[in-house]
């Protein structure tokens, strides 16, 4: 029968649990030696061949200030002329506004008067009477004989313009006028219209109205103002 080569006395198993973490413990450290390293480039400087004298000093441009020489002492002449002066100076006296007692106050004995007559003019509907158009002597109401005999003399000499009907324009033209004191009319002027051309007939309807019987307010002749409208219509 063969004997064992092993001996019983001797555990090899006994300590392995010690040498592991021995080995362990050295692997982690040179792991975290590796990761730690640091190195450095050595660099040889020769400072033999650099000049730091001609780099460090710097040329300060050479300023030369010039003082300027003092300005020569005034000459006093010897003899001093008198020149005169052929434009006397006259001297101005200022009068006070305030008022004096004592100065004599003069009384005014004759004041004349003169009358500067206002040329406003009246309108219609406040005259005391009205202009008279021609036809309407004999009437009662000569205001109202006065609009219709507007109204008929528009219809009477009312123009449709061509150009406004072939452009299909239409609309209210609203004409002022001024009777004057000698029964002329004047100051014909557009107030609004919707065009050219048919302002322009209103204005020769408003121009050919005949001469007519001035307005007269206080017994005097005035001027009165009238405006009408006058319409232009495409049937």
């Amino acid at each position: 029968m063969m004997k064992s080569k092993k001996n019983p006395k001797i555990d090899l198993n006994k300590d392995s649990a010690m040498f592991f973490v021995a080995g362990l413990t050295l692997i982690l450290l040179l792991t975290y030696i590796a990761l730690e390293w640091k190195s450095y480039d050595t660099i040889d400087y020769n400072l033999e061949g650099m000049n730091l004298t001609d780099e460090l000093i710097e040329e300060v441009p050479l300023t030369i200030h010039f003082t300027p020489p003092p300005p020569p002492p005034a000459v006093t002449p010897d003899i001093i002329e008198i020149v005169k002066d052929d434009n006397p100076i006259e001297d101005i006296i200022i009068e006070s506004t305030e008022s004096n007692e004592y100065k004599e106050i003069y009384e005014v004995k004759d004041v004349v008067y003169e009358e500067i007559e206002e040329d406003i003019p009246i309108p219609i509907s406040v005259v005391e009477i009205v202009p008279i158009f021609p036809g309407c002597e004999q009437e009662k109401d000569k205001r109202a004989c006065f609009n219709r005999m507007i109204l008929k003399h528009v219809k009477k000499t009312f123009r449709y313009p061509e150009i406004s009907q072939k452009m299909g324009i239409q609309g209210k033209v609203y004409m002022n006028f001024v009777i004057q004191k000698d029964g002329s009319i004047g100051e014909v002027k557009i107030a609004r219209s919707p065009d050219k051309n048919l302002g322009a007939e209103a204005t020769r309807i408003i121009n050919e109205l005949p001469r007519m019987i001035p307005g007269e307010q206080a017994g005097n002749p005035v001027r009165v103002p009238f405006s009408i409208p006058i319409a232009f219509k495409l049937r």
